[in-house]
Order: C-alpha cells, then structure tokens, then sequence
C-alpha cells in the first residue's frame, strides 16, 4: 500500500472512530489535526529520502476537511511546505474555504449552534 492510500485509510479510521464519541466533531477535529500534522511530518522524511511523497492534493484535502490548524503546525515545525507556491496559495484559499463552511454549518445547524 502506498503511502497517499495508508493516510486517507487513517482519515476513515478517524472519521468512524469520532462518530462513536460522545462529542464526534470536537473529537473528528482533534483527530485530522494529529492525523494532519503526521503527514507533514511524513512528507518531509519523504522528501529528504528521495521515496514515493504524499500528493499535494492530499496534504490540501486534509487541511481543507478541517486539518489546517496541524497543517500549519507541521509547516512551521518540520519547515515544510512553507515557501512555495502555489502550493501556498491554494493552502490559503483551502483555510478560508474550510472556515467558511463551519461559519455556516454554525448558522444552519442545531447540533453546532445554530
């Protein structure tokens, strides 16, 4: 199994175990973060080691599904994903997409608030 496979395997882990806690989306953001901030991580060993990388698509759609507090964590600690563009760019746009549905799953949603 190759490595992008083995991490959206964990992000369906991460997504059936939330369910089953008794705050499942408090619970869901916990786990992509952790989950978020260990593909950077793993990205970056990827990339010093010349071995098969995650897909950039991948390390947007985690960061974009609610992972982008541990996305830029893992920027900042493993100096990865930092400079360049459009990578930059896009990973901007994903954050402002993402806290723009949770602003409005928040005004439409009586589990979230609204």
């Amino acid at each position: 199994m190759n490595l992008n496979r083995f991490c959206y395997l964990l992000l369906a882990f991460a997504t059936v175990g939330s369910v089953f806690t008794p705050y499942p989306v408090l619970m869901w953001f916990l786990l992509v973060n952790v989950l978020t901030l260990l593909i950077y991580g793993l990205d970056k060993i990827a990339a010093r080691k010349a071995w098969y990388r995650i897909p950039e698509a991948t390390l947007l759609i985690f960061g974009t599904i609610g992972g982008w507090p541990g996305a830029l964590t893992g920027q900042q600690l493993f100096r990865h994903k930092t400079q360049k563009q459009p990578f930059k760019t896009y990973f901007i746009a994903s954050v402002m997409v993402n806290i723009g549905v949770m602003v409005a799953l928040y005004f439409v949603s009586p589990v979230l608030g609204g």
